[in-house]
């Protein structure tokens, strides 16, 4: 069954005014997304010092503890596709810590994990890094872009909704937020291959309503 986008809009605004009003009591009775896997980036760190990750459809919701990436089960994506994010932040606390998704993932359990990411944070500002063994070049820095909601333009009680989208061409990978193209990069830069996920650094409180990957060539998904 489809809906309208407005209609599925509207509705998942609603539950975010909902969930806003009381999070922790909203998630009580849900449980951890089966089959997800959550990787810290500080060696040592448990998901003991994970608030909460929880499934609440429409999505998932996190609140964090250490900086690291989420990933569920079958999130791979290869050749041309279009990887999409719609992010809900609840009030940052004055922090501005960053969010949003990683792709091109490899060896994810193991000690030469390598993937790309794509993420924005409160005050309107972008970056494309990659993480390599422990390191995390920085491939675009800090731009600030109008294009990129704040939670400090919504004030309190609000949620600032954004969609980040990285398309992935065959030489070239496009980075959009709220349908505005941001940056443009090389493909050969970044490895576009492999698993995809959300990325969220430490203390955040985030509801992520959407996060999929679709083909647009011929290769197609893993």
């Amino acid at each position: 069954m489809s809906f309208p986008r407005r209609a599925a809009f509207v509705s998942i605004a609603a539950f975010v005014a909902a969930l806003t009003a009381a999070p922790r009591a909203f998630a009580q009775d849900l449980e951890r997304p089966e089959g997800w896997t959550v990787r810290f980036d500080q060696p040592g760190a448990s998901e003991d010092q994970l608030e909460m990750f929880v499934g609440m459809p429409p999505g998932w919701h996190v609140t964090s503890g250490p900086a690291g990436v989420y990933w569920g089960p079958g999130m791979e994506a290869s050749g041309e596709y279009r990887l999409e994010m719609e992010v809900y932040l609840f009030d940052p606390q004055g922090r501005r810590e960053s969010f949003g998704v990683f792709f091109g993932g490899r060896d994810m359990d193991g000690e030469g994990i390598d993937y790309s990411y794509f993420l924005i944070r409160d005050g309107g500002e972008f970056i494309v890094k990659r993480w390599a063994q422990g390191e995390a070049p920085t491939v675009v820095p800090w731009t600030p872009n109008p294009a990129v909601v704040g939670w400090n333009t919504k004030g309190d009680d609000a949620t600032a909704r954004n969609v980040l989208v990285v398309e992935a061409g065959a030489e070239t990978v496009r980075f959009l937020v709220n349908d505005t193209e941001v940056v443009t990069l090389p493909r050969e830069e970044l490895g576009a291959d492999g698993v995809f996920g959300m990325r969220v650094n430490h203390g955040l409180n985030l509801h992520v309503s959407r996060l999929e990957a679709t083909s647009t060539g011929d290769a197609g998904l893993r």
